[in-house]
């Protein structure tokens, strides 16, 4: 097993020297630099496991090597342990709040530092262990899911069209018609995937904010919007034999927004109402109201609920709740997606469920959220 690796960086070089010796007879394989930058260069051959660093060093002081370091990919999570004579109040709250793990003062006794040391490289390890596992477990999910998303359009595509082909000059138009739609409903459904994973990319990489900005705008008539994109589930639900409503008073004030992101928040939560209300005597509500500084957009249902252990969790990506028991979910991207677009407005998405009674998604978006300041003067 490798010995963890630690940087220490000291410009007192008799005092770094003693540190070296003390990690080195703990069984540590140690790093040496005498100022912020010189720690930066040996970064660049070899990356630790720990930093001990000095503040008060030439060239790149302590604060300022904290900073760089952080502001590299590699070096996010190393434990960072700031060593120095500073020892006010002011000086050790101003480590803190940098985020570094841990903060000894001169003079030190060499077991207090090989106390720090062990327990801040545990704890490094204990959070690399979870971080491993929750995401080979994510991966697992990911894994999953594309395989049964995948799979089963493309089912529906190739059986359908193969059935067809086989039997052409037999088919009757109904059949055909029966077949057609087979493949379309296979077809329907691996767009709204790629769809999705084509917003994701935008929202990762910045485009989707890029195209908020340049479409958000002062929406006059939420309330019409609201009940145009609701009515276009009615179909959807009638089919499952649930009664969609829409309570949304006439006269509410205008509020940002960027109505392509918008309705596409509303119309997941709407379908994922839907999909988790199916049975007789099931019904959805939407509806909207002014509270406080914020427009709040309620999408009620009576559907089967959300266990109190998931809710932390629904908003995830590659999340599923229940997937055993409801089928035709998609790939657990509908909520992540959705939170993500009214983040976008400044706003929030919360949610409140009782399992087996039914849950309440709101929308709940600014009416003068902070960026967008001078909005109602550039568009009048």
């Amino acid at each position: 097993m490798t010995a963890p690796r630690i940087l220490v960086v000291e410009d007192h070089e008799p005092l770094l020297h003693a540190i070296q010796k003390v990690l080195e007879r703990a069984g540590y394989s140690v790093l040496t630099a005498t100022d912020g930058q010189k720690g930066l260069e040996v970064m660049e051959r070899v990356r630790p496991d720990l930093i001990v660093a000095d503040i008060m060093m030439p060239n790149m002081d302590g604060y300022e090597f904290y900073h760089a370091v952080r502001a590299r990919p590699d070096g996010l999570t190393i434990p960072f342990i700031f060593l120095t004579a500073r020892t006010t109040r002011e000086d050790i709250l101003q480590g803190k709040e940098l985020g570094a793990e841990d903060y000894l003062t001169k003079p030190f006794d060499p077991e207090e530092l090989l106390v720090v040391v062990r327990s801040r490289l545990k704890r490094a390890e204990e959070v690399q262990r979870a971080t491993a596992s929750e995401f080979d477990r994510l991966k697992q999910q990911i894994i999953t899911t594309l395989s049964h998303e995948l799979r089963t359009p493309l089912t529906y595509i190739t059986g359908y069209t193969e059935l067809a082909l086989e039997e052409l000059h037999s088919l009757s138009p109904e059949a055909l018609q029966q077949f057609l739609e087979g493949i379309q409903r296979g077809s329907e459904r691996l767009n709204r995937l790629v769809q999705d994973f084509l917003t994701i990319i935008r929202l990762d990489t910045g485009q989707a904010a890029t195209e908020f900005h340049l479409l958000v705008r002062p929406h006059e008539n939420i309330a019409e919007l609201v009940r145009r994109t609701v009515i276009r589930y009615e179909p959807l639900a009638a089919q499952h034999g649930i009664q969609l409503k829409v309570r949304v008073p006439s006269e509410l004030p205008p509020v940002p927004l960027c109505e392509p992101f918008f309705t596409d928040a509303l119309e997941r939560l709407v379908d994922n109402a839907i999909k988790f209300s199916r049975g007789k005597g099931k019904w959805i509500v939407v509806e909207a109201s002014v509270s406080g500084e914020w427009m709040e957009i309620s999408v009620a249902d009576n559907g089967i609920g959300i266990r109190a252990e998931a809710i932390p969790h629904i908003f995830e990506r590659f999340r599923q709740i229940d997937r055993e028991r409801m089928e035709q979910q998609g790939a657990g991207l509908g909520l992540a997606i959705a939170r993500e677009l009214i983040r976008l407005h400044g706003g929030e998405i919360t949610v409140e469920s009782v399992y087996g009674a039914g849950s309440r998604f709101t929308i709940r978006l600014p009416l003068n959220p902070p960026h967008q300041e001078n909005l109602w003067q550039t568009f009048p």
